[in-house]
């Protein structure tokens, strides 16, 4: 098989990685093609819950024949660890497949750079590093949670043109299209987090409520270091539907026993310099195996997450509005705050109507 062929292959598994992104947790997102003769005879991606793996996916769909002398594609060195489920090494050689294709090492220590090994032992041929520098991409957040052991946080705030965040007049201030791209960073992640004052104020959904997203919600994380969450908001009623934590400091033991009977996971928190210690939370959230983040809070949050350089990237939505005296909660230097913070920015322009989208990352 040409080089080029190769890389067109891997590409088809990339894509198909790339699109469950945020969705495969606590396992990588990967993708999976099978070709035969050129052609590709089937497929696979890593299911909602991590598990089966791509792998497994796309060789369940074929006969003995047709795996037999086949090669496959995937955008991740296939696991070679006894989990939860048995190493897609071992299916990959009992399907007899003639070759094996994948674009990158993994970082899991349990597994990396060993595969090759294993699969070249059983005679079958192995070529890696495809389109790396693509996939790299596509698993900076595993990577990094795997490496640091702490999820990868992205931030992200709308503002009106003039530097405002909130309208006194109407609750949203940017277009349709921005909050459907925000919907869309949401099914991205495994967490959004939040604050208890945010709750309070706005009382998110914090879901994904765009067609096509709508099973792919993640999962909720509170910051609330005096337990002052209003009982009857949102988030608490539909803690029994998706995994919420709650980060405290303060013992209320008739609070803390009302949120637990709501499903919600309390987690008691210790302060640092006057605050819930952030990298206490989000170590302890990579232990619920939740390696990405994103933060949906208000100034303060945002604010401090910033100089403490706990964000990893963010997003700036900008409204075509001027509120003026509509206005409140004036954020008016972040935009050379952000440019100072980070050293790559990419402003998109063109599909959120009269809006704009700055990434810093």
């Amino acid at each position: 098989m040409s080089i080029k062929k190769d890389k067109y292959f891997i590409g088809l598994a990339n894509t198909l990685a790339r699109n469950s992104l945020g969705n495969t947790g606590p396992n990588p997102s990967v993708g999976a093609v099978i070709v035969k003769n050129n052609n590709v005879i089937s497929f696979g991606s890593t299911s909602r819950s991590g598990r089966p793996h791509a792998e497994s996916n796309a060789l369940k769909k074929l006969s003995s024949k047709d795996k037999k002398n086949s090669t496959i594609y995937i955008s991740l060195e296939p696991c070679s660890h006894y989990g939860k489920t048995p190493p897609c090494v071992n299916k990959i050689i009992s399907s007899k497949l003639k070759r094996v294709v994948y674009s990158i090492n993994d970082v899991d220590l349990r597994t990396s750079g060993k595969s090759s090994k294993i699969l070249i032992s059983k005679n079958i041929k192995v070529k890696k590093n495809i389109l790396n520098n693509a996939s790299k991409l596509i698993y900076k957040n595993y990577f990094y949670s795997k490496l640091n052991g702490k999820p990868y946080v992205y931030g992200k705030l709308a503002i009106s043109k003039d530097f405002y965040l909130k309208d006194r007049r109407d609750f949203y201030i940017t277009s349709k299209q921005s909050l459907e791209t925000a919907h869309i960073l949401r099914s991205k992640v495994n967490c959004i987090l939040t604050t208890s004052n945010t709750v309070n104020d706005d009382n998110p959904k914090l879901n994904c409520r765009i067609d096509g997203l709508r099973n792919k919600s993640p999962q909720i994380a509170i910051l609330d270091s005096n337990l002052k969450i209003k009982k009857n908001c949102f988030l608490i009623k539909n803690a029994k539907n998706n995994n919420t934590f709650l980060f405290h400091n303060k013992i209320n033991p008739k609070k803390i026993k009302f949120l637990k009977s709501k499903k919600l996971t309390l987690v008691h928190t210790p302060l640092y310099n006057n605050n819930l210690d952030f990298d206490f939370i989000l170590k302890k959230l990579s232990k619920y195996e939740i390696s990405s983040i994103l933060v949906e809070g208000g100034k303060t949050l945002t604010v401090s997450l910033l100089k403490s350089n706990f964000l990893n990237e963010f997003y700036l939505f900008i409204s075509s509005k001027n509120l003026k005296n509509r206005g409140s909660s004036h954020v008016k230097n972040i935009k050379s705050f952000l440019s100072n913070k980070f050293k790559n920015i990419k402003i998109n322009e063109t599909f959120l109507d009269k809006d704009n989208l700055i990434h810093y990352y």
